[in-house]
């Protein structure tokens, strides 16, 4: 009756992973991808361009090993654009290398070019050249993902106002960095470049910013960024944003303050890429940020067949809940109920230095009345710490001092996205304060400030 049992429009995180969970249960399905190469935001511009370029510049620029050889040490002393884009493409040719066979393995077809809903069953696929073919689905998912926002104030010109997807091009790196917007995205790239030593203001027009995270671990974060020179300009709203005659960027805010630099980061916000989609023709609405409403527990959208999934349905906007979601999907597109999704799942945010957490916020567990004690390591403390030249960096876990049980884990530091694994598993598993008292972690390494924090909220339970 359908030319394929399920058609997926995007090839992002969760779109590769519907498609292959659909083709490993023996079912026809075809993935709809308008970029060059199969991937999608999470592949060429967003999660691995970053995470590499992060990756690059502690590596070149020696920052793991300032603690023990001072703030001026440096691997390589003339750090240039290009010396990020080698490796760069190195680590993007590979990942689209293992996506594509991946697709070839499990016999997923793909098609590329622009995909647009001509019915609720049936997407049109218009190619480079302007050819265009339909092809017709007993399920459609939809996994287009996003694109930054650009409003109209902004003067983008892709050499010296970009925006973050253009970032991971730039010809040459900035004298000095503007970046407007402290979200995750926006908090990344000022961190990135202020460990090659690029003087970075950072423009948030809330008071606060990653409100989300513990406050704990952000006025650790903050402190650990002023100390480094970074510049918060918090509370304030950009008014406006010109070039002067030597042809720096002024930033002007609310508060009558001018930031001047070289360059300028927008990373506020980012919409559904969902304009293109013809979605009207399926009877499916977006929001103004044009991203899609769905069950929670299923990822259908308000047409039972169609699903969504990814960064185009919003909050958490991560690789690893989208690749879950797809999966999902596609499970229930096709009969089979997947097992419940746990309880926490681990947010990280590849900052330097790296924040991760799971579970309850300190906030979050007041707010609940739940009874509560924490426990602090900090990794200066640890052998591993010392060892690594580690002056900052710490964990903090929360516990029911009725029930003993963990609650949240916190981390800030190197390694913090690794780390929060042990406590993502505790807390799901539903484990107490025990298992870090009786336990034993590798020595020296840095887990061991699981020990550590627990037995410091222990000896404070015990009292």
């Amino acid at each position: 009756m359908y030319d394929y049992d399920m058609v997926v429009i995007g090839s992002g995180p969760s779109g590769r992973r519907a498609a292959v969970q659909c083709a490993k249960l023996g079912k026809a399905v075809l993935v709809v991808e308008k970029g060059r190469r199969v991937g999608g935001v999470s592949v060429h511009t967003g999660t691995i361009p970053s995470k590499t370029l992060r990756e690059t510049v502690l590596n070149l620029s020696g920052w793991r090993e300032r603690g023990f050889y001072g703030r001026s040490y440096k691997v390589k002393q003339d750090i240039a654009a290009s010396d990020l884009m080698i490796r760069l493409q190195k680590t993007l040719d590979h990942e689209v290398e293992v996506l594509e066979h991946q697709f070839s393995r499990n016999l997923v077809r793909t098609a590329n070019g622009e995909a647009r809903l001509v019915s609720p069953h049936e997407v049109e696929i218009t190619s480079s050249i302007g050819e265009t073919k339909t092809v017709s689905a007993a399920f459609i998912l939809i996994a287009c993902g996003t694109r930054p926002f650009r409003p109209d104030y902004v003067p983008f010109d892709g050499t010296t106002v970009l925006d973050s997807d253009e970032i991971i091009e730039l010809p040459k790196l900035p004298r000095s960095l503007a970046v407007i917007g402290a979200g995750v995205i926006g908090v990344e790239y000022a961190t990135i470049f202020s460990a090659l030593d690029v003087p970075v203001t950072l423009i948030e027009p809330r008071p606060t910013f990653l409100d989300f995270i513990d406050k704990e671990l952000i006025d650790e974060f903050m402190h650990e960024l002023r100390d480094r020179n970074v510049a918060l300009r918090l509370g304030s709203k950009v008014t406006s944003i010109e070039k002067n005659a030597q042809g720096s960027i002024v930033t002007n805010l609310s508060d009558g303050r001018h930031v001047t630099t070289d360059m300028l980061l927008f990373a506020a916000g980012r919409v559904g890429a969902t304009d293109k989609l013809n979605l009207e023709a399926a009877g499916i609405a977006v929001d103004h940020r044009g991203r899609i409403t769905v069950d929670p527990v299923t990822l259908q959208t308000s047409v039972p067949h169609i699903y969504a999934a990814g960064d185009v349905i919003g909050f958490p906007s991560l690789a690893s809940t989208s690749m879950e979601q797809g999966r999902v999907a596609a499970c229930h597109a096709l009969g089979m109920e997947p097992l419940a999704p746990p309880e926490f799942f681990p947010y990280g945010i590849y900052s330097v230095p790296e924040i991760s957490t799971a579970g309850l916020t300190e906030e979050e567990v007041r707010t609940r009345g739940i009874p509560y004690e924490v426990g602090i390591a900090r990794f200066r403390e640890t052998s591993r710490g010392h060892i690594m030249g580690l002056n900052s960096g710490m964990m903090k876990m929360i516990f029911s001092t009725k029930t003993r049980r963990l609650l949240g884990v916190h981390i800030l530091g190197e390694g913090a996205t690794e780390l929060i694994h042990i406590g993502q598993a505790v807390l799901n598993l539903k484990g107490t304060i025990d298992y870090f008292i009786q336990n034993t972690f590798n020595y020296p390494t840095l887990a061991e400030a699981y020990k550590i924090a627990g037995l410091d909220a222990w000896n404070r339970m015990t009292r």
